[in-house]
């Protein structure tokens, strides 16, 4: 059969499914999908929407996607939006969904949710029954692979679709829905208002001296009545509305629509809508109240309520938490407060998990990384300037350099992601991940050397660029590999818990599935190896130099055993212990000498020389004699 006879034999068989589905139940929704193909460079999407029920065009060329048409009840919009971020590759899919009962569509494309209609409550008329009309020709830049839901419509490239649409009456259309979903109820205003409602709606007269009003969502069949919303309206509002003392209050139930293609974050099942017709209601002297009773939510996801934001982009879906104030009144209940009118709702943290102590642990993280700095250029010019020519010192300088880059990006990491935000994070991310992989080579160099120092005494040490090749070198493949498989740095949210609507921006590793398997492959493994060797060295040393004299005096002891676990990384294995009723201790005492770990080794290096002074030459001591491996131990520690 040929391929054109093959193609439009289903776009037939996928029309009469659409016809015949009609016939005994009008559509609840549309959802149309496909591939953009269009070139790289500026792109834009053209709307025109107006009232009506005449059909929907979705058309596209090398540059524009286009969406027109008459299928909305109130909705109208007319303009062009530039679209920013899409596939550079010329390929960006994207998906139209249309919901008649709540007068609403969406649009993704390119991993973004616009709302080109906003969701209102029950309408007169509704269009549904969008059935497919005849394609558009084909084209080399257009829409591939069109679907309706799930059914592909054809594989080619054409230059639009067109739907012609049916109206209803949405009370008919509501019933129909009712009948297969218990989210769907009937309703009836205690105002005097009676209606059918999929999102229930109540008109409220607010009167002149009143002392506020209260609403309740009606309880829904099949859910307990203990999840049930209820709003306050304060007096303050009627003084503030101008041109009328009429409020709606609306209550939607199903959720999926207000997500935002969110991952991280899940609104939940029940948003109000609280609006006066034609006018922004904002800073009020007393605020709404809505409580919102839900399942519990677990004290280990942090929860707030937000309002849905149209002031910068009244396209995108974006949940804030300014003018709303969070009371949480146990796991199953939550109160807003806010001073505003628009959509509300509560929006749970599921992941990454909040962090305790953000500010203390941030704050205490900047000064040591700041002080780090200063120490690791101070020893720097102290090695530079020491004459010596042991063959430890360049494995100190490469020490004191990779640690001094780590502490100075991680410094402004903060900044560089508030100024540069993803594209310049990108880089920063990958430098910060390999300043972090290189010093942990270079402490891997100081555990491997000491031990050629202390057990192999007839062979060379290996020449200095050996060393560097390992501690510079080395640790920038995995980083090149993860750079060339892409979307694994960029900008970094860390939640506190007490804040949840104020995240930390860092410049590292990306949230996602692919970044995570990145970081466990080259970081941990990198920490688990060195970890595990400081250890076992620290443990071998101790067995080298627990029978000599000065090692009775307890500050000689307490110098090597603290000032090799700087040298050695062991400290970073505090980082496997944050678990338990201990966590916070831990992870406190891990931030401080991590972060102070530049300071504390140059602390270390000063205590030497001086220790070397006042003992004539030897930090163990001028009477300290052994073997040939605990000199060598000895000029190690020196150094």
């Amino acid at each position: 059969m040929e391929p054109r006879l093959t193609e439009s034999l289903k776009a037939v068989f996928i029309l009469i499914i659409l016809i015949s589905k009609g016939s005994s139940e009008n559509d609840q929704e549309l959802k149309f999908c496909g591939t953009w193909s269009h070139v790289k460079g500026s792109l834009s999407l053209n709307v025109k929407l107006s009232p009506g029920c005449n059909g929907l065009s979705v058309s596209a060329n090398k540059s524009f996607l286009s969406i027109e048409g008459q299928i909305t009840a109130q909705c109208a919009r007319s303009e062009v939006i530039r679209l920013y971020g899409l596939d550079s590759e010329g390929q960006s899919k994207f998906c139209l969904h249309w919901e008649p009962l709540l007068d609403q569509l969406k649009l993704q494309v390119g991993g973004k949710n616009l709302t080109l209609c906003w969701p209102a409550g029950l309408q007169g008329s509704c269009c549904t029954d969008l059935s497919l009309g005849p394609n558009e020709p084909e084209a080399l830049y257009g829409i591939t692979g069109g679907s309706i839901s799930t059914d592909v419509i054809t594989h080619k490239t054409h230059t639009g679709f067109k739907f012609n649409g049916t109206s209803i009456e949405c009370k008919e259309l509501c019933k129909q829905a009712s009948r297969g979903s218990t989210q769907v109820i009937m309703s009836e205003d205690t105002t005097g208002s009676a209606q059918y409602a999929c999102a229930p709606m109540f008109e409220v007269d607010m009167k002149e001296d009143s002392r506020g009003y209260n609403v309740t969502s009606p309880a829904t069949k099949g859910v307990s009545e203990k999840s049930t919303t209820t709003v306050y309206l304060p007096p303050a509002l009627e003084q503030a509305a101008k041109n009328t003392s009429k409020v709606v209050c609306t209550f939607f139930k199903s959720n999926s629509l207000f997500q935002g293609g969110q991952k991280k974050n899940r609104i939940l099942s029940d948003v109000v809508g609280i609006t006066v017709e034609n006018e922004i209601i904002t800073d009020l002297s007393e605020p709404i109240k809505i409580g919102f009773h839900h399942d519990a939510i677990p004290k280990m996801y942090s929860r707030k309520c937000v309002s849905w934001d149209t002031r910068t982009d009244p396209l995108q879906v974006s949940w804030l938490a300014d003018g709303c104030e969070t009371q949480q009144i146990g796991e199953e209940h939550t109160e807003c407060l806010c001073n505003h009118l628009t959509y509300f709702s509560v929006l749970v943290q599921l992941e990454p998990r909040p962090v305790r102590h953000l500010l203390a642990l941030t704050t205490i993280t900047s000064m040591g990384c700041l002080v780090s700095v200063i120490s690791c250029v101070a020893l720097i010019i102290f090695l530079c300037r020491k004459r010596s020519k042991e063959q430890s010192k360049p494995i100190h300088l490469g020490l004191a350099v990779s640690l001094a880059l780590l502490n100075l990006l991680f410094f402004f990491t903060a900044v560089l992601a508030n100024v540069g935000g993803e594209h310049l994070c990108t880089w920063v991310g990958a430098l910060l991940h390999y300043t972090l992989l290189s010093s942990f080579a270079w402490m891997g160099i100081e555990v491997f050397h000491t031990f050629w120092l202390v057990y192999i005494i007839f062979s060379p040490s290996p020449k200095p660029y050996v060393w560097n090749l390992a501690g510079f070198v080395l640790p920038a493949l995995p980083v090149i590999i993860l750079a060339a498989i892409g979307d694994i740095y960029g900008l970094r949210e860390v939640v506190p818990s007490d804040d949840a609507s104020n995240p930390y921006l860092m410049c590292w590793m990306k949230n996602t599935e692919k970044a995570w398997l990145g970081h466990y492959f080259t970081t941990m493994t990198f920490l688990v190896i060195l970890v595990f060797s400081g250890i076992v060295m620290l443990l071998l040393v101790y067995w080298q130099i627990r029978t000599r004299d000065a090692w009775k005096q307890n500050r000689v002891a307490f110098l090597s055993i603290w000032g090799l676990s700087c040298l050695f990384g062991t400290t970073w294995g505090l980082t496997f212990l944050d678990f338990g009723p201990f966590s916070d201790f831990i992870l406190f005492l891990s931030c401080i000498l991590n972060s102070f770990q530049g300071f504390l080794i140059m602390l270390r290096f000063y205590m030497l020389k001086w220790m070397q002074k006042q003992t004539g030459g030897s930090p163990f001591g001028s009477n300290s004699t052994g073997s040939t491996r605990q000199h060598m131990l000895q000029a190690q520690e020196k150094s």
